[in-house]
């Protein structure tokens, strides 16, 4: 699979600080679809360089990604001190790479035309926010994913609030439909234990369109995995949709038939094939 084709497909993208190489091939085996090596955040100033040294010795080792997850880097925001030397070490690395406080779409389009590799814009900026639309078109741009935690403070909102988010989330489903991209990845929940409230806030992400997660602890994910998965009900109703349109001849040309009481026509159908294919984790 290509590495845009993998990044569209995945569901947990797992945070690991590119400070720890130790902790680099444990969070490639934790069972999370994308780890993401954090040269920003993660990492105190005075370690970036150390930092960017680890990430560059991992990405030429021909057993990096021997435990199927893919490896994508998080590098510094344009503007700051390290981000023309982290995007010199990334030329031909085979890394995705994750673009914090992405807000300009030549910006985007000017970074792929130097790394050839896929991005995934983080939007977690007003500016980002407003121009998501021409982000989501930019070339090399394989996924948007949501920082909320940055745009609460940008906002001065809490990052718990989901009302105070609804509208960025659905501007970024909108935003990526537009363009044809997959549907954006969620931002972090930031309890590591409570499971509840980790598979709550997917229910509610998945509710509005979003359909992958950002982890920040391999006990997240096998929890992404679960909520994101339909419920008996919804892959019931979905298996009995697709038997019934094929069985009656009704397929994306058009046609129709009713179910329960209920019109099964071409969307309808698209939408039980997108439930099938959650149950295999295919989306």
């Amino acid at each position: 699979m290509r590495a845009a084709d993998a990044v569209g497909a995945a569901r947990t993208f797992l945070f690991v600080p590119a400070s720890r190489p130790e902790l680099f091939r444990k969070a490639h085996a934790a069972g999370a679809d994308v780890v993401i090596l954090d040269l920003e955040d993660a990492v105190a100033p005075s370690d970036k360089g150390e930092a960017l040294r680890a990430v560059e010795e991992w990405l030429t080792r021909a057993d990096a990604g021997v435990d199927g997850a893919l490896t994508m880097v998080r590098i510094n925001a344009h503007g700051t001190r390290w981000h023309g030397t982290e995007v010199r070490a990334m030329r031909g690395g085979g890394a995705a790479i994750m673009v914090p406080k992405a807000d300009s779409a030549s910006r985007l389009a000017s970074l792929h035309r130097e790394l050839s590799a896929p991005l995934v814009p983080l939007i977690e900026t007003p500016r980002g926010v407003v121009n998501s639309e021409s982000i989501a078109a930019a070339d090399g741009v394989s996924r948007l994913a949501l920082g909320h935690m940055d745009l609460a403070v940008a906002l001065g909102v809490d990052p718990d609030c989901r009302d105070a988010f609804r509208h960025t989330r659905s501007q970024l489903v909108l935003a990526s439909a537009a363009s044809g991209l997959a549907s954006p990845v969620d931002g972090v929940t930031a309890s590591i234990d409570d499971t509840a409230q980790l598979a709550d806030d997917v229910a509610h992400a998945l509710a509005l369109g979003l359909g992958a997660k950002l982890c920040i602890h391999p006990r997240q994910i096998g929890a992404v995995h679960d909520a994101l998965r339909p419920s008996p009900d919804e892959s019931a109703w979905a298996t009995k949709v697709l038997e019934m349109s094929e069985a009656q001849g009704v397929d994306d040309d058009g046609g129709a038939v009713a179910l329960d009481g209920k019109m099964i026509d071409p969307p309808v159908i698209a939408r039980a094939r997108a439930i099938v294919a959650r149950v295999y984790g295919t989306v």
